[in-house]
């Protein structure tokens, strides 16, 4: 097993790019931009407003609340 084997909600990332074509940072952006939401109001702003399947927005989200201490 490799020491640089990413885990956890980064994992999905590579797919997430794949799938939607937008970098990471573009996601993280648009939630950026909701101060004061919740996880499950950001989850469902990716859901609807972008198509995106909700393992991959509980991803996003849990990635970028974790980053800002949220």
């Amino acid at each position: 097993m490799s020491a640089d084997k990413v885990t956890g909600p980064a994992s999905y990332f590579p797919s997430i790019e794949k799938k939607y074509g937008q970098p990471i940072s573009h996601w993280k952006s648009l939630l950026a931009a909701m101060p004061g939401a919740k996880h499950s109001e950001m989850v469902a702003m990716l859901k609807s407003d972008h198509a995106m399947g909700h393992g991959h927005a509980t991803a996003i989200v849990a990635h970028y609340r974790a980053e800002h201490g949220l």
